[in-house]
């Protein structure tokens, strides 16, 4: 992968609204799919504008036959505290990547358990973690623990290969990507969706110089409460920074729009969001 490409996506759709996580806002002016490899400040610039580019990017690989794939609920162990969350993974073979799921602020709603799902029948195993247990907003370092235990936890089962682990989140769990992609040396890449790269302290932006794996931002333009603006001047200091990066924007799309009503959304924009999701692991994780 290119570390000085970013990928910009654009794809036509209404802005659905539901959880405290989704945030109604304006409709920017409906337009073709389009999918651009660009430089950085080219794609800002057509963010901004809602212009689209020329169409540089390959045709996706061909969708493979989903494997057979179970889920159930289990704790990890963390400072003396368990922590109920939801694993999910293949019914044989492997060893598989592990991925590690951050949910948002509302919870390890039905959505993240259906996505988890999803990821374990492309071949990778999944805990999805319940990490608002004890306190809706926990420290950062009860979080950072709570995921190097998570970590431990995957890299002790017999079906995942330690040495290929992902770390994805949303919401809040998207600034945990961020935040902890630079700090856990033992993820091999992140895939942030609507993230805050510029709270808290030290904040995602802060440890910039220190992220060594790709990073995958993923992002709606009429998201409120984490402004574009903010997670373009972001993916501006990834490229400065020369981290290796690519950056997906959906036009129109709210804050947490993956989910509605607690579930995964199942249409264009959900399916078309979540493959390049899948695809980005299954490229890094190899």
């Amino acid at each position: 992968m290119n570390k000085h490409l970013l990928v910009y996506w654009t794809l036509a759709g209404l802005a659905l609204a539901g959880a405290a996580c989704q945030t109604p806002a304006p409709l920017i002016p409906a337009q073709s799919p389009v999918a651009t490899v660009v430089p950085v400040e080219a794609a800002t610039a057509a963010v901004a504008t809602g212009a689209p580019a020329t169409n540089t990017e390959s045709a996706p690989d061909a969708p493979t036959e989903p494997l057979a794939a179970s889920g159930e609920e289990v704790e990890i162990a963390s400072d003396g505290k368990t922590y109920p969350s939801y694993l999910a993974a293949p019914t044989g073979g492997g060893p598989y990547p592990g991925v590690v799921l951050v949910h948002s602020i509302n919870g390890l709603e039905q959505g993240y358990k259906t996505m988890s799902d999803k990821l374990a029948a492309e071949g990778f195993v999944v805990l999805a973690l319940g990490w608002q247990t004890y306190e809706r907003t926990p420290p950062d370092p009860v979080v950072l623990k709570l995921v190097e235990d998570t970590v431990a936890y995957l890299s002790s089962r017999d079906d995942v290969d330690p040495e290929r682990l992902g770390l994805t989140g949303f919401c809040a769990g998207g600034r945990y990507t961020m935040l902890l992609l630079p700090q856990i040396k033992s993820f091999k890449a992140g895939v942030a969706w609507y993230g805050f790269p510029y709270r808290g302290s030290p904040s995602a932006a802060d440890l910039i110089g220190d992220l060594d794996a790709p990073l995958f931002v993923i992002h709606g333009t009429a998201d409120s409460p984490s402004p574009i603006a903010d997670v373009e001047r972001y993916v501006v200091a990834l490229e400065a920074a020369g981290k290796t990066h690519e950056f997906q924007v959906y036009n129109g799309e709210p804050h947490g729009f993956m989910l509605q009503g607690g579930q995964m959304r199942d249409d264009d924009i959900a399916r078309d969001a979540f493959g390049k999701m899948i695809a980005f692991f299954k490229r890094t994780l190899e």
